[in-house]
């Protein structure tokens, strides 16, 4: 598995999308940075960036990077090796180079914009906590895209809609069943339906640490109700711990029973 890593976090490293990755976020966050005079919008307009395309680009790099790969894997996978080492290899290698291009790019904005308080870092390290939980949820996800479907187009397509039902589908749904079922006591259903969607877990954990009630949104505001600030995070970050292991396991078992 860590000769698996190296080879592929360096041919990944190369890349042309790690450096893409790493231009987009420096410039968005310089570009935010240096327009707003109050770190609390900047945080907020980050986030909204963030927890909209690391999810998309987690799962396109992923999805394409695996179909690029597959004869290389079909390949290694005629020696004495464990599938679950390579394919541990292959998503360690995609989760440290979107890590290093992310945290590149959106500390050093931060750093060349004095903004290294206490407060500010603890932003910051929430901001970026929460893309990298994404990037390894998603990354996963698509492994399990390339694991189920051998066309290459179909997996792209369903990789892109379950980004687009989870970040806009899931929420109108949920909004409409909430309105549909208002004079009923919905706020549990709210509290649970949020946990099956890590995007809504990160926009509710950026709201909880700012504790800015404006932006907290409903299920944001019923997490406060039912946890507090300070427990309310430690729940999310639980959650989203479960969403990266379970897909990990998920694609380790579809590894274990596919046939090349």
């Amino acid at each position: 598995m860590w000769k698996i890593f190296k080879y592929n976090f360096s041919d990944l490293l190369r890349g042309r999308w790690t450096i893409l990755n790493f231009a987009f976020y420096f410039a968005i966050g310089m570009g935010l940075l240096y327009l707003s005079n109050d770190i609390y919008k900047a945080v907020i307009s980050l986030s909204n960036i963030v927890l909209a395309l690391v999810p998309l680009s987690s799962l396109v790099l992923g999805v394409i990077y695996m179909y690029d790969h597959e004869d290389f894997i079909a390949l290694i996978l005629t020696k004495p090796l464990k599938r679950s080492s390579v394919y541990l290899g292959h998503y360690f290698a995609l989760i440290g180079t979107q890590t290093l291009s992310f945290t590149l790019g959106l500390g050093i904005p931060f750093l060349f914009m004095g903004m290294w308080s206490a407060s500010n870092f603890s932003y910051w390290l929430n901001l970026w906590l929460c893309g990298l939980l994404l990037s390894y949820i998603f990354t996963a996800f698509s492994i399990i895209i390339a694991l189920y479907f051998n066309n290459k187009v179909k997996g792209f397509s369903v990789a892109l809609l379950i980004w687009l039902f989870l970040t806009l589908i899931y929420d109108g749904l949920l909004l409409i069943s909430l309105l549909f079922f208002e004079e009923y006591p919905v706020e549990k259903f709210a509290l649970w339906a949020s946990m099956f969607n890590p995007i809504d877990l990160s926009r509710i954990l950026i709201t909880l640490q700012l504790d800015v009630a404006a932006y907290m949104g409903y299920t944001g505001a019923i997490f406060h109700r039912f946890f507090g600030s300070t427990q309310g995070i430690t729940v999310v970050i639980g959650v989203l711990l479960l969403w990266i292991v379970f897909p990990v396991w998920w694609f380790i078992k579809l590894a274990n029973r596919k046939n090349y």
